[in-house]
């Protein structure tokens, strides 16, 4: 089989609404897709279009993995900033969260993530009736299931209620375009069943080509974390020891920089990630770029992502970079970098603040792409087996209490970091305000951080985000009201179902 992602380029599939293209209205010809989901090769075209919804993009087009979820969701957490390179009115604004319905990353969050589910959606009804090996079949089908989940579990995380769409809309009459939003509720069953039907066809691991194609393993890390949304403590618990004592080979790298570099990318700890590729029609990671310095010679660096500064206490340049014990490897061994070698040979240190220096982000991060970091082959984690490890201390907290197993899963984590184990008998609030400081610490910079800012509470039950927020200085944050995006205004223009979430 070829690459999963690169394939898919043939359907053509840019997404860049802006494109100066001359549109010729009467086509000489025209491949409808009766005509042509008739072969195995294209059920496969069909299933990697899916699986590109993920990661495609290069330089004219923000897509979930690359970049888009930086720009549109990290920016506006209290970890990470817009850098002097981040030049978008649009997402400076956002990220200090004076961004609002008509804004442009809360409408491409949502644009793009329906139209992985449009494609979805035609995969899982044209697949099921081609002539070919059903063993192959069920598990296409059940790739195709995992990411639709994916797409509507980050579509109702940041939306709340959104419309289930399950089948290809063909219609182009109005009325029939015209859906109403599905309850929350809703949408969490629908993406427990896609990823249970999907465990049962998913191999367990795959090799060359298809390396980072949906697993059995994956469906069920991504279910945990689904439980754990939800906080359905117990099935957590339960889905996350299938993954940690199931056949799936997964295991933390001994070094956490090993869990970025493309030399080990689709190794032990990678459950699901996005792929990428260097010199591959522009398929680069567009994240390291954004991260890095500028004025290195032999180096192209925008500096349109760094970490955010607030003044805690005496510090007024706090940031999480600060946060880390100096024993901890994840600091500067993948996390942050504090210098660069330019082509010149010198070595240039991080630019400096009135008082301090700044931490460049360093995750994606490709050694081998230095002279053009646009071209990095640096993988995104979607979920790895740490974060199952931590998702399994959480929950098994909140059922049992730091028993014997959590302590086992968050300090296999931290052995890997460098630190001591947590100290034996601490109490259900000290170990859970433990497992969120190592969650935040280990998946830095990995799209997670939003997320756990609007689902975890404080020792009174509250959810963090305002208190967060407030204390790195964004201090307009309104509880209930940004607990959700605003649903995109040129959406509810188009759908006159859809309502608007409270407060916007």
């Amino acid at each position: 089989m070829k690459p999963l992602k690169h394939l898919a380029l043939i359907l053509g599939l840019g997404l860049s609404a802006g494109s100066c293209v001359n549109l010729n209205e009467s086509p000489e010809s025209f491949i409808s897709s009766e005509q042509f989901y008739k072969t195995q090769a294209d059920a496969l075209t069909a299933v990697n279009a899916v699986y590109f919804l993920l990661n495609s993009g290069g330089s004219t087009v923000q897509t979930p993995y690359n970049t888009l979820f930086a720009t549109g969701m990290d920016f506006m957490s209290d970890d990470i900033d817009p850098g002097p390179g981040a030049t978008n009115p649009d997402v400076r604004s956002q990220s200090v969260l004076n961004h609002s319905s008509t804004g442009l990353r809360v409408l491409q969050i949502w644009q793009q993530h329906y139209a992985g589910i449009k494609k979805a959606n035609v995969a899982i009804e044209k697949i099921p009736g081609i002539n070919f090996d059903q063993t192959l079949k069920n598990r296409l089908v059940g790739e195709v299931k995992f990411l639709r989940a994916l797409f509507y579990f980050n579509l109702v995380r940041l939306y709340g209620d959104v419309p289930l769409i399950l089948q290809d809309q063909t219609s182009i009459k109005t009325a029939d375009l015209q859906i109403a939003r599905t309850s929350a509720k809703e949408v969490y069953a629908q993406i427990e069943k896609d990823l249970n039907e999907a465990v049962p066809v998913l191999l367990n691991t795959y090799s060359g080509a298809d390396a980072g194609r949906a697993t059995a393993g994956a469906a069920k890390s991504l279910l945990s974390k689904v439980y754990l949304t939800q906080e359905k403590w117990a099935a957590t618990v339960a889905k996350a020891e299938e993954v940690i004592s199931g056949p799936y080979g997964y295991d933390l790298f001994a070094n956490y920089a090993d869990v970025f570099l493309p030399a080990t990318k689709n190794g032990k700890e990678h459950v699901f990630s996005a792929q990428f590729k260097s010199n591959s029609l522009g398929q680069g990671n567009n994240q390291a770029p954004r991260s890095a310095r500028p004025g290195v010679p032999g180096m192209i660096g925008s500096f349109a992502d760094q970490v955010r500064f607030y003044t805690n206490g005496n510090d007024k340049f706090f940031s999480i970079y600060k946060l880390y014990s100096p024993k901890d490897l994840r600091k500067t061994n993948g996390t942050f970098v504090t210098k660069y070698k330019g082509s010149d040979g010198k070595f240039y240190a991080t630019l400096n603040a009135p008082g301090d220096s700044i931490p460049f982000l360093n995750k994606y991060w490709d050694p081998n792409t230095v002279s053009n970091l646009s071209e990095s082959a640096a993988n995104v984690p979607i979920i790895r087996f740490s974060e199952v490890l931590l998702i399994h201390a959480e929950a098994e907290n909140e059922v049992n209490g730091p028993t014997a197993k959590a302590y086992a899963s968050i300090n296999r984590v931290r052995k890997r970091a460098g630190l001591d184990n947590l100290t034996p008998g601490l109490s259900k609030a000290a170990f859970r305000d433990s497992v969120y400081l190592d969650r935040r610490l280990e998946l830095v910079w990995e799209n997670q951080r939003w997320f756990d800012l609007i689902r975890e509470k404080d020792a009174n039950g509250k959810i963090i985000l305002e208190a967060a927020l407030k204390k790195v200085g964004k201090t307009n944050v309104t509880v209930p009201k940004h607990l959700l995006y605003p649903i995109p205004q040129q959406e509810i223009d188009l759908n006159k179902l859809l309502t608007q979430n409270p407060g916007w």
